[in-house]
């Protein structure tokens, strides 16, 4: 009696096969093993493969990390390429290791299957039959020339590639971009976001702020182009001086006023006035002109104090300080100093008849 066994398409080859046309053919001869007899169910699982020893066996042996091997693409997916290295081992090159510069959104963008391709081992992984390569690593990495080429403190120009929320992408070399922070776009200026002050394509002057090789990220800044006018600030508006400036918001807590460009102060509600204010907007209103004395500073927060009462308080004091001075100029004054010139003019007796005849 004949029995039949199954010898599966995944027990033809260790290598990787689509059908069983490519391993065997209808009527050949061929030399198996039984990997499983189930008589109850009348089924004999066989293999061909395990004639062979299985190649994952050595694999850590024959490629360690940062050997360089050639091999042929088998299998392109969304998220990266698979590589045969050799008959039974496949090796993925993960679309995140296809290029240093450029951003792959697919391998069939790079590679083709049936392409063969060097690449580098990253990692091997014999128990679970893994093995990561990269193919922009048999490449010289030109992050590392950018921070030979383009130190901390450098300047560059470039044209902005892309606008995000958080701020601008501007092309320091082909294929490799820099980020302006939107933090890092203006000393003074509140920017809600970047598209306020810069379009796609428009060509930027920055300075390099930092180059990291490891995750391929520049960082630059504009204003740093500048002195930051906060260093400065104390000795241009010191405490205790006047300002006046245009009110810029007026909220519920109280009023800011612009001192000079980019440059804003609080006046609290509680500083307006002598008397109680509960609600500024009653009394207060965007674009109107207010004096008020600088109560502190603050350099780190960049947050300036302001008080209306500080400063009439102060011209009170002033104006005090003034008439006291001009009152011990004058020295003591008597009677005379008042009265008409005849007066002091006449005797004692003739102003004693006077007030008689009175």
């Amino acid at each position: 009696m004949a029995i039949d066994g199954l010898l599966h398409v995944t027990d033809m080859s260790w290598g990787r096969i689509a059908h069983p046309s490519e391993a065997v053919k209808v009527g050949e001869l061929l030399r198996v093993v039984v990997l499983k007899y189930d008589a109850s169910r009348e089924r004999v699982s066989l293999g061909m493969k395990q004639i062979q020893p299985d190649p994952w066996s050595t694999v850590d042996q024959g490629y360690a990390p940062g050997t360089r091997v050639k091999g042929k693409v088998v299998s392109l997916t969304d998220y990266g390429a698979f590589v045969e290295i050799e008959k039974g081992v496949e090796g993925l090159i993960h679309v995140s290791e296809m290029s240093w510069t450029k951003r792959v959104t697919h391998p069939s963008k790079v590679l083709e299957i049936g392409a063969e391709v060097e690449v580098q081992v990253l990692d091997v992984d014999p128990t679970n039959r893994r093995i990561s390569l990269g193919l922009k690593q048999v490449e010289p990495n030109p992050w590392e020339r950018v921070r030979l080429d383009h130190p901390v403190g450098s300047h560059i120009k470039g044209a902005v590639k892309s606008i995000t929320d958080f701020g601008v992408f501007v092309e320091v070399e082909e294929g490799i971009d820099g980020l302006i922070h939107v933090s890092d776009i203006s000393w003074t200026r509140k920017i809600r976001h970047p598209s306020e002050v810069y379009r796609k394509g428009e060509e930027v002057e920055a300075i390099v702020l930092g180059v990291d090789v490891a995750n391929e990220r520049i960082s630059l800044g504009v204003k740093q182009l500048g002195d930051d006018p906060w260093e400065s600030l104390e000795q241009r508006h010191p405490v205790g001086s006047r300002v006046r400036g245009p009110i810029t918001s007026v909220t519920d807590f109280g009023i800011f006023l612009k001192i000079e460009e980019g440059v804003e102060g609080l006046v609290h509600v509680s500083q307006l006035s002598h008397e109680r204010i509960d609600r500024p907007g009653d009394h207060f209103h965007v674009g109107t002109e207010v004096e008020a004395e600088i109560t502190s500073i603050d350099l780190r927060e960049k947050k300036i104090g302001l008080s209306v009462k500080a400063l009439r308080h102060s011209e009170e004091r002033a104006e005090m300080d003034a008439y006291m001075r001009r009152d011990s100029g004058a020295g003591r004054f008597s009677l005379g100093d008042v009265l008409p010139e005849k007066w002091q003019a006449a005797t004692p007796q003739s102003r004693k008849g006077d007030r008689e005849d009175g």
